[in-house]
């Protein structure tokens, strides 16, 4: 390997996937080593001051930084990978605690409301009897139904009436399926926005429509996406709720609405299809040169630590 080429790692359960395959061409395309690596077939070594992962029975080592691409079914295995590589001192553009926090929706929810975005009026309850009184605290039918665990548009429903709204939150309920209750924007007109940040800057956003008849926006759920202008509100608040959630790469998806740009979720491993499709640049290559920068901060820190250490002693 070349004096100045990084050996940079993907966490990736699938090196075909599109998201996987842009990246490792990314990375090689700006002179740098890619290391696909599934995060569930990683062996995690935990030993005072010598923190190691194995991989197939071979040590991982000389890797200059880590992209995590960890899938919501595998958070905890994901994250305790993550955070291992934290505790050899290997930077990574998503922090273990980050991405913990953003695949817990309430949590999230209750991070990004502190700081002071706009977001649709939500309520959670530990199967509260009282559902009339949680349909009326968000505005009344139509309302949104969402699963907290549910991912891709996967296990969220529009109630389009009270009498609909009561049925679908009582079921929930009785299967003991924990689900947050969601005011729905109807101006949005089953659209919201994708804005994909890294580090300090927006550096593209899709408009997605959902298909004829479906409230859902996600491309996954047949969705279509095409590039659009953020307003500087819009990008504002992209970059706050990011920046909330300590997420230095993000998803953040939002809704135009009549009281300005509404916050739904921010995603800490956003696909990059739809984005690179819709607005014709190369996402894939500004991740990377933004994990050079960290490379170099990272030596930095550490040139600067050894200096003090030498001045100390």
């Amino acid at each position: 390997m070349k004096s100045d080429q990084l050996r940079i790692a993907i966490l990736s359960r699938n090196r075909t996937l599109y998201s996987t395959k842009r990246l490792i061409e990314a990375i090689e395309k700006r002179g740098h080593r890619a290391v696909v690596l599934d995060h569930l077939k990683c062996d995690i070594v935990i030993e005072q001051d010598r923190p190691t992962i194995f991989y197939h029975g071979d040590e991982v080592k000389d890797v200059s930084a880590v992209i995590p691409r960890i899938g919501a079914s595998v958070t905890f295995y994901g994250a305790a990978v993550v955070r291992q590589f934290e505790m050899m001192n290997i930077p990574t553009v998503v922090e273990s605690q980050a991405l913990v926090r953003s695949r817990d929706k309430l949590r999230s929810l209750q991070i990004l409301a502190r700081s002071n975005v706009g977001m649709p009026k939500t309520v959670f309850t530990n199967y509260s009897k009282e559902v009339a009184k949680i349909i009326d605290s968000v505005g009344g039918a139509p309302l949104i139904v969402k699963l907290l665990e549910g991912t891709q548009g996967y296990g969220v429903v529009l109630a389009p009436t009270k009498k609909a709204a009561e049925s679908m939150i009582e079921a929930f309920h009785s299967m003991k399926a924990r689900v947050i209750v969601q005011e729905f924007i109807s101006e949005a007109k089953g659209a919201d926005i994708r804005a994909f940040v890294i580090g300090n800057r927006v550096v593209g956003a899709m408009k997605r429509q959902g298909k004829e008849g479906e409230f859902r926006s996600n491309i996954h759920q047949g969705g279509s996406g095409e590039f659009i202008k953020l307003s500087k509100e819009e990008r504002n608040v992209a970059l706050t709720a990011a920046k909330a959630m300590n997420l230095t790469i993000a998803g953040v998806d939002l809704l135009q609405s009549d009281r300005g740009p509404l916050v739904l979720e921010v995603n800490s491993s956003p696909g990059l299809q739809g984005i690179e499709k819709a607005t014709k640049k190369d996402i894939a290559i500004e991740i990377v040169k933004y994990v050079e920068k960290m490379i170099e901060q990272s030596n930095d820190r550490k040139k600067g630590n050894r200096r003090k250490i030498k001045s100390d002693a």
